[in-house]
C-alpha cells in the first residue's frame, strides 16, 4: 500500500517544478505502476484528495500526474485499489493528528504521514525535503519512504551575499 505525496503528481506533469526529465520519468513510471497494481491510501476526510484536485487537473488534456488523480477518484470506494483510512484530527498542533506523536514535520503534508502510520504504507516521494529531514521520525513511526528523485529531495543551501 503506498501514500502518494502531491510533489509525485505534480512532477510527472513536468509543470511548475525543479525536477528534472529523470526525475520526471521515474515518477510517471511509479504512478502507472501504482494504477495498474498498486494500493493507493489516502484519508477518510478528503484532505488529500482536496490536496490533488487543488494542484491537479484530471480533466481536460491531463498529463500523468492529472490521470493519477483521475484514476484515484474513480477508484476511491473500490478497496482493492484505493483505502480510504480514517483519520482523527487532534486539537494539539504539534501533533496535528492522533495517530501522530508531537512533531515539526510540514502541517501540509501530516495528513500523508498520518495515512501512512494508520495504513503501514509506504511513502512516495520526489521532491520535498521534508521527509529525507525528517528521517529519526520516519523511523520512530517505522514509516518508510521511497524517494523516486533523490536528487532533488534535497533542501538547498542557501548562498550567503
Amino acid at each position: 500500500m503506498f501514500v502518494v505525496d502531491t510533489n509525485v503528481a505534480i512532477s510527472a506533469n513536468g509543470r511548475e517544478t525543479h525536477a528534472d526529465d529523470n526525475c520526471r520519468l521515474a515518477c510517471v513510471r511509479e504512478l502507472r505502476l501504482m494504477a495498474e497494481e498498486g494500493i493507493i491510501a489516502i484519508d477518510d476526510g478528503f484532505r488529500i484528495l482536496r490536496e490533488y484536485t487543488k494542484l491537479l487537473t484530471p480533466s481536460g488534456m491531463p498529463g500523468p500526474g492529472d490521470m493519477f488523480v483521475k484514476h484515484v477518484l474513480a477508484h476511491q470506494y473500490c478497496e482493492d485499489r484505493v483505502r480510504r483510512v480514517p483519520l482523527t484530527r487532534s486539537d494539539d498542533d504539534r501533533r496535528g493528528f492522533e495517530e501522530l506523536p508531537r512533531n515539526t514535520f510540514d502541517r501540509s503534508d501530516r495528513k500523508f504521514l498520518a495515512v501512512a502510520v494508520a495504513a503501514s504504507a509506504v511513502v512516495l516521494n520526489a521532491t520535498d525535503s521534508d521527509w529525507r529531514e525528517h528521517a529519526a521520525l520516519m523511523k520512530k513511526l517505522q514509516v518508510k519512504v521511497r524517494q523516486l528523485c533523490p536528487q532533488h529531495a534535497r533542501k538547498t543551501p542557501r548562498r550567503r551575499r
